[in-house]
């Protein structure tokens, strides 16, 4: 039953960035911030792959499940409990200046975008509103300078 879960969560998430529940907060903070095309991808990948590829875009968010539980928190359901989400924003320019407060920015558009999305998301899946963020340090790629911020949070899900 845990097939589709992560899949359907992530497009919520997604939902919850670029729509007009949020008015896409993070999404547009981030094209303020420079960002050509739609630096928004459902993707789980490092950074210098993504740069091989030809697909990296600065600044960036890669939205990803990384974990399913079916702890059964309800009695009769064939799947009761969390998924743990990330979003990870990577932040790109030519000088260190100004590189951690531009991706401390970013990290504030996505948890605002989190904190309007409290609540009930249909289809069995609820956010609480609880989120942590970790900071990366600066290292060499993209433009000259990257650095990346991860943010993490549950959403409950509940199906028969």
């Amino acid at each position: 039953m845990a097939n589709g879960i992560g899949s359907a969560v992530t497009r919520k998430v997604m939902e919850r960035l670029t729509g007009s529940e949020t008015e896409g907060a993070a999404v547009g903070a981030l094209m303020e911030a420079g960002s050509t095309g739609a630096p928004l991808r459902a993707a789980n990948a490092a950074a210098d792959l993504m740069e091989r590829a030809g697909v990296a875009q600065y600044p960036a968010l890669s939205v990803y499940c990384e974990k399913v539980v079916n702890d059964l928190r309800e009695k009769f359901r064939t799947f009761s409990g969390a998924v743990q989400m990330a979003i990870e924003v990577r932040h790109s320019q030519d000088r260190m200046d100004g590189l951690e407060s531009a991706l401390e920015a970013q990290a504030d558009a996505v948890t605002s975008a989190l904190t309007e999305s409290r609540g009930d998301w249909g289809d069995g899946a609820y956010y609480a509103g609880g989120y942590q963020v970790t900071f990366g340090r600066v290292a060499r790629g993209g433009k000259n300078f990257s650095q990346a911020a991860k943010v993490t949070f549950e959403v409950g899900v509940s199906r028969s």
